[in-house]
Parts: structure tokens; C-alpha cells; sequence
């Protein structure tokens, strides 16, 4: 799997902190994707089931275990992957997907204040 480069980073692997001094329209559009897509409850129940798996879990898997019809539970999906929350992993006919766990432990530092003017 190759590295993305800042330039073609997905959206969670650039979200600037919160408390950055004079955040760009365009960091501010970078962060507001991500909690965009963190938006839906559906997808929220997607990223915990990953989360808590511990191993790469079948689209096959996820559908009955959310309650969501397979084209809801697939368009979710493309979301999460396209911010960056999510690896795909094809296997055969099958996607397999994980918690991209570096891209949440950066996203984490979103809301830290250290060093923000109080």
C-alpha cells in the first residue's frame, strides 16, 4: 500500500487542530469533511463495529450486524475509505475494511488546546 503524499492526503490525514492560529478556509473545509462524514449514525455504527473488531471484518459482515441494506451499508463505506477513516482491502470478490488507526490517533489532536490563546 503506498504512502499518499500532504498533497493528495485523504481529508483525516490533514485535519488541522482546532485551536491552529488563523486557520485557512481550506483546513477549516478539510476538517468540516471529516466531521461531515461522521455525520450520519449510520456510519458512526460502521467506524465502532471496525474499531472494536480487531481484525479487517467482510462488507459481507457488516450489513447484518448494522441493519443497513447492502447498497446503504456500501455507500457509507466509500465515504469512510474516501476520508481516510477506513482502509478497503479487496480479497478475491470480497472487500475486507479496518480502522485506519494512525489517521484516528491525528485525528484525536483535532481538539487539543495546547498552546491556543485562552
Amino acid at each position: 500500500m503506498r504512502r499518499l503524499q500532504l498533497a493528495d492526503a485523504t481529508p483525516a490525514e490533514c485535519c488541522s487542530p482546532i485551536a491552529a492560529r488563523a486557520m485557512s478556509e481550506d483546513d477549516a473545509e478539510t476538517t468540516a469533511s471529516v466531521f461531515k462524514a461522521l455525520s450520519d449514525p449510520g456510519r458512526v455504527r460502521i467506524l465502532n463495529l471496525l474499531a472494536t473488531a480487531g481484525e479487517p471484518v467482510c462488507v459481507c459482515h457488516i450489513t447484518p450486524e448494522v441493519g443497513l441494506s447492502q447498497p446503504t451499508v456500501s455507500f457509507h463505506l466509500k465515504k469512510l475509505v474516501q476520508t481516510g477513516l477506513l482502509e478497503r482491502e479487496q480479497r478475491g470478490v470480497w472487500a475486507f475494511y479496518s480502522v485506519n488507526r494512525d489517521v484516528l490517533s491525528r485525528l484525536g489532536t483535532v481538539f487539543e488546546l495546547e498552546g491556543a490563546r485562552a
